[in-house]
């Protein structure tokens, strides 16, 4: 712990938000720097210190992605539903893991659920395998290979 200050970055961003939602005062000040400081220093001892962010340009090129990933897919999603219910052929996937570690599995995780008409339903006993509910499924291996290529390759240059 540095200073008394163990996530500096998380820090800033904790004030940050606080501020922007709750107005700009010296009161919201205050008390955003404090909550700052103490949810940090709260955390600390739970967090994963082996998975860092390595490459923070790859991190805002996973954020893009991921956001552009999310209004085309909310498009899609939208398009399905207001046909007819035949046109829908919902299914399970078991998705084969090459990443490791319990954060970069969560991002993963999360980001699939993020991603309108998928959701990340569990993980295998072993981390081998994801299981995922998508809402049409044209071609498993597609959509295997779209989370290989647009997310789990991202991710593993960012955490490795």
């Amino acid at each position: 712990m540095r200073y008394g200050l163990p996530m500096p970055l998380h820090s800033l961003m904790l004030l940050l938000v606080w501020l922007l939602l709750n107005g700009f005062s010296a009161g919201q000040l205050v008390l955003g720097a404090f909550l700052a400081w103490l949810i940090p220093v709260l955390t600390w001892p739970y967090t994963d210190h082996q998975s860092k962010a390595r490459k923070p340009l790859k991190v805002l090129q996973y954020v893009l992605c991921l956001l552009w990933d999310i209004l085309v897919s909310n498009i899609e999603v939208a398009r399905r539903v207001l046909r007819s219910n035949r046109h829908l052929n919902p299914g399970f996937i078991a998705y084969p893991l090459s990443l490791q570690g319990d954060f970069p599995l969560t991002v993963l995780a999360s980001t699939i659920s993020l991603t309108p008409g998928t959701v990340s339903v569990d993980f295998s006993e072993d981390r081998q395998w994801l299981y995922i509910h998508a809402l049409h499924i044209d071609s498993e291996q597609a959509i295997i290979d779209s989370i290989r290529s647009r997310y789990e390759s991202l991710l593993q240059e960012i955490f490795v």
